[in-house]
């Protein structure tokens, strides 16, 4: 372990679970800077911060009907994770031993989790990675669950959240991320999450929206037309995603240095030119200053540069949101000729953007921007003469895209045969709403208040109303 002049050298138990009580010191915290600590805590606040984030941003997209759902499956996402992670998921992923696809229960429960320097970095702990890296396993089935829009229930979304969890984001974040992992012996090249996060999310949403089929009225050339029901929503989300995106890419240098602050620079560089980008995009067609199309551009500028942001310089940042928006601006086409009905672009965004990035991080990736943390070593992409690694990347694109998706389509099959896991609401509730149906709340006072009229009426004048009128109705109307 390397140590800096204001640490002492780790001398415990090393390349197996140790909670760090072998090294005899009664302080395990003289191992790590405290500036260090400070920061990726920080950054896991941040990208925990994304996660209501991403429930914004889904839910001012979507109709009125089921906004309020798509919030609370976001929140109900860290919940699960949160538990799953703790019970083996950091385990499975970040165990100091294991195979090359994934790791073991040594750390289950979080035993033996504490002082030991960690997988990810020796500059921090297991449990402050722990800590981190569980904010990434919250976000990444939060991304993917957004297909349920309109007409998946609650309770089997909650179950497959945990069991995607366990079967296809941990073994794809230890082949990526833990040193005995496949890709990561390989020698691919994933800064924070392009095919772990992005790409698994993407065709999660993909898989998840070809099992449960189409939604009501869903036409084939047209696909579901209406309005974004709440911009301010989108603009809400886009700014907590922006902010928490420091977290997410700068924490992953796991240590303040100057790579963690190249990762921010690039990272806001990418998501600036990535929302300018998918506007002009935009303005072409309708000659209008979409603000949706903004934030959907910044956002597909972040996805694209998260595999390259410890690895590339600010200029290749400007071509990662250039290209990242347009990719993943024309990928909302593909849909159509798929005839499948993914409501909020999250293959075409997640999936195609992530795929973006780590090709671009194959061609850009520069060894002396890997070397700022004072440590890496890497041979760098094209640009380095190294071309064999956009051969690298391809392959754990495929790998990471071809086991995300068919995992989970195995998984909501079995999930639709098992008595009360059927993932679709009926033909009826999904009419009136996933919020009435699932949640009996919803987004806004008012529509609760033009449901329920005997919540603001007298009982007398509600009745004499009754009375008064041929034409009132008792069935709730219609909100859309």
């Amino acid at each position: 372990m390397s140590a800096s002049l204001y640490v002492t050298p780790y001398n415990g138990t090393e390349g197996e679970a140790d909670a760090g009580y072998s090294t005899g010191v009664t302080d395990l915290n003289q191992f790590y800077e405290s500036g260090d600590f400070a920061w990726i805590m920080t950054s896991s606040a941040l990208v925990l911060l994304m996660i209501p984030g991403v429930g914004f941003f889904y839910s001012g997209l979507a109709r009125r009907k089921s906004a309020l759902s798509l919030i609370m499956l976001a929140m109900l996402s860290i919940a699960v994770v949160d538990f799953q992670w703790f019970f083996w998921g950091y385990s499975l992923t970040f165990s100091h031993t294991g195979s090359s696809f994934i790791g073991d229960l040594s750390n289950f429960g979080l035993m033996k989790t504490l002082a030991q320097p960690s997988v990810g970095s020796t500059k921090i702990p297991d449990l402050l990675f722990c800590l981190y890296q569980g904010m990434f396993a919250a976000i990444t089935p939060a991304l993917a669950i957004g297909a349920a829009v309109d007409r998946a229930r609650i309770l089997p979304c909650i179950v497959f959240i945990f069991v995607w969890a366990t079967i296809v984001y941990d073994p794809l974040a230890y082949w990526t991320w833990n040193a005995n992992g496949w890709s990561f012996v390989m020698g691919g090249l994933d800064f924070a999450g392009g095919t772990p996060v992005h790409i698994s999310s993407g065709a999660a949403a993909l898989a998840f929206s070809v099992m449960i089929g189409k939604r009501t009225g869903y036409a084939r050339s047209a696909g579901l037309p209406y309005r974004p029901h709440n911009v301010t929503h989108i603009v809400l989300g886009t700014v907590f995603l922006w902010v928490g995106w420091f977290g997410f890419n700068g924490g992953s240098a796991l240590a303040a240095n100057l790579r963690a602050v190249m990762a921010c620079i690039v990272t806001h560089l990418a998501a600036s030119v990535g929302g300018i980008t998918w506007c002009l995009l935009d303005y072409r067609l309708e000659k209008k200053w979409s603000v949706v199309g903004f934030c959907s551009g910044a956002i597909a500028g972040l996805v694209a540069i998260t595999p390259g942001s410890g690895f590339v310089t600010p200029w290749a940042a400007v071509v990662f949101g250039i290209v990242g928006s347009i990719g993943t601006n024309f990928a909302t086409k593909l849909k159509f000729l798929m005839g499948v009905d993914e409501a909020l672009d999250i293959f075409a965004v997640h999936g195609i953007g992530g795929i973006i990035g780590n090709l671009l991080t194959g061609i850009f990736a520069a060894d002396y921007i890997a070397a700022l943390d004072g440590f890496t070593s890497i041979p760098g992409g094209w640009i380095n003469r190294n071309f064999v690694q956009l051969g690298y990347q391809i392959a754990d694109c495929v790998a990471g895209f071809s086991y995300s998706f068919v995992l989970t389509c195995v998984i909501l099959f079995v999930m639709n045969l098992i008595p009360g896991l059927s993932l679709r609401v009926s033909a009826e509730m999904e009419e009136l709403g996933v919020d009435d149906d699932q949640l009996g709340e919803f987004a806004y006072d008012y529509v609760e208040l033009q449901r329920h009229t005997s919540d603001v009426l007298p009982a007398a004048e509600l009745a004499s109303n009754r009375a008064g009128s041929s034409k009132s109705s008792e069935g709730p109307e219609k909100m859309v």
